[in-house]
């Protein structure tokens, strides 16, 4: 049986997760929630954010839901301010949200490429500028910017995604120079093939298992909770000297 971690620094610690009703997001925000922190997550699917706000809020936990378009920064940005007068200044915000739409590079437009850059890397600068001065008023607090394995193993067809998940790598590292001085600490978390709803119903058929096979280092498969449990440490003091790093959790199949 495995024996997970439990991080005191967690409890009541108010977090912002973006994403959170779904995949990698969903398992954060349950993550985040059973360490007692208070936790604000967003997502433009209302219904099933809604369903796992009520559920955990029914086990007693701190969670609160906001439907938001997240390319909408002014929209996003309220949401966020929403959380912080119910929960407090966040100390932890987690940029998780993401959309893997395949493309070819022929067929992108200007309006897909803003489109998906707003989806896939906007939202996380404009998250991060709008919890800063909560976190420099502290003299504390945690970033976590989502990158993907699929650019270090040359993903074809997703190319404006994967332009965006590198570049979260440049913009975590500035940050964390920037705000260091006030304690605010800036990662990147890098996932691997990671079995969500989505990626099993679109994508892992049995071409991709025997490639997950080959690549691999480690058996097995990831999921969510796996993403979660590094999220967890990111945002936790025990992290509190860990800074403009990237933390891949692949099963070992990016050469980085």
């Amino acid at each position: 049986m495995n024996e997970l971690a439990t991080y005191p620094s967690l409890k009541g610690m108010p977090v912002i997760v973006s994403g959170g009703a779904s995949g990698i997001g969903e398992g954060i925000v349950r993550e985040f929630a059973a360490q007692g922190a208070k936790v604000g997550f967003v997502d433009i699917n209302a219904e099933a954010g809604e369903a796992v706000a009520a559920e955990l809020t029914k086990a007693g936990h701190t969670v609160r839901f906001i439907a938001c378009d997240i390319t909408n920064t002014a929209a996003y940005k309220e949401a966020i301010a929403t959380f912080e007068r119910a929960h407090g200044p966040c100390l932890s915000l987690v940029n998780n949200a993401a959309h893997d739409e395949r493309h070819r590079i022929a067929d992108v437009t200007e309006a897909f490429w803003d489109n998906r850059i707003a989806v896939n890397l906007k939202h996380a600068f404009f998250a991060a500028q709008a919890v800063a001065p909560g976190m420099i008023a502290a003299k504390r607090g945690s970033i976590i910017n989502f990158g993907s394995v699929s650019w270090m193993i040359k993903s074809p067809e997703l190319t404006v995604y994967t332009a965006a998940k590198a570049a979260m790598h440049g913009m975590s590292r500035s940050m964390a120079k920037e705000w260091g001085p006030h304690n605010i600490r800036c990662n990147t978390l890098v996932p691997g093939w990671i079995m969500t709803e989505r990626q099993l119903t679109h994508w892992v058929d049995a071409e991709a298992n025997k490639r997950i096979d080959a690549e691999q280092c480690l058996p097995g498969r990831l999921y969510p909770v796996d993403i979660a449990r590094m999220v967890l440490f990111l945002a936790a003091d025990d992290s509190k000297m860990i800074t403009a790093q990237a933390f891949v959790v692949d099963g070992g199949w990016a050469n980085y």
